[in-house]
């Protein structure tokens, strides 16, 4: 069975509806909770598949969160190898610091809650990538801060607001700065982990931000299954065979 290790950096923000298709392709998945588990535990080229999820810190407070050095680390040993990796969110965000790229807060203020996507210069090499974008489709999105485009990264999508909201890397890494794998019906448990954000961030509230997920969870969760699927299915399309 292939191998599926997600670094997780709050319980709340987990795989979302990507777990079951992850388990329905054969993949036998595994959390890493930063902060608790060790990176020493685990080489960055044991698993087939690598997911950085999401959380409420800041690439650049190292500071504050020494344990953000090993795992930019972590990932930088296996983006140098092509390895399948995904980020999410600040996982994008760790994915493009790992490969020196600049992150840093956005100018335009946080964008929290339900936009479309754009294309970006590349969109076209990942066909599966349509399915979120356009002005008819709402994605969430739930960050601050943004990052540069790496050296040698393909520029897939961007919003009104920030122009790199997902990129590739190789053939097997993908950076998404907004949240496809996001279970609209888990939307309390994100109110809940969130209270304190939305309570401090102007024009929004849990009110529009509960009524959005209702207008717009539906389509939405059709069109990120798939795109999942599609993203998978290349998954599969490049593995190596075995002689």
């Amino acid at each position: 069975m292939k191998t599926a290790l997600a670094l997780r950096h709050v319980a709340f923000e987990d795989l979302g509806q990507l777990a079951p298709l992850l388990a329905g392709n054969g993949y036998q998945i595994r959390y890493l909770d930063i902060g608790v588990d060790s990176f020493s535990d685990c080489s960055p080229l044991d698993a087939d598949l690598v997911v950085v999820l999401g959380g409420p810190i800041a690439v650049y407070d190292i500071d504050r969160y020494p344990y953000l050095r090993a795992e930019i680390a972590w990932l930088r040993a296996r983006l140098l190898e092509d390895l399948p990796t995904l980020g999410i969110c600040l996982g994008a965000q760790l994915m493009a610091a790992a490969l020196h790229a600049r992150v840093y807060p956005g100018t335009a203020g946080k964008e929290i809650g339900w936009a479309s996507l754009q294309p970006g210069a590349h969109a076209d090499d990942v066909p599966w990538m349509a399915q979120l974008l356009g002005h008819d489709m709402r994605v969430l999105q739930w960050h601050g801060d943004t990052f540069d485009l790496p050296v040698g990264a393909r520029h897939l999508a961007c919003s009104e607001r920030y122009p790199n909201q997902a990129f590739s890397w190789g053939r097997h890494g993908l950076g998404l700065q907004f949240h496809p794998e996001f279970d609209v019906r888990m939307v309390e448990r994100w109110l809940i982990g969130h209270a304190h954000e939305i309570a401090h961030t102007r024009n929004i509230s849990l009110s529009s931000l509960r009524a959005d997920a209702d207008r717009y969870g539906h389509d939405f969760h059709r069109a990120s299954q798939q795109f999942w699927q599609g993203w998978l299915g290349s998954l599969a399309q490049n593995q190596v065979q075995p002689a």
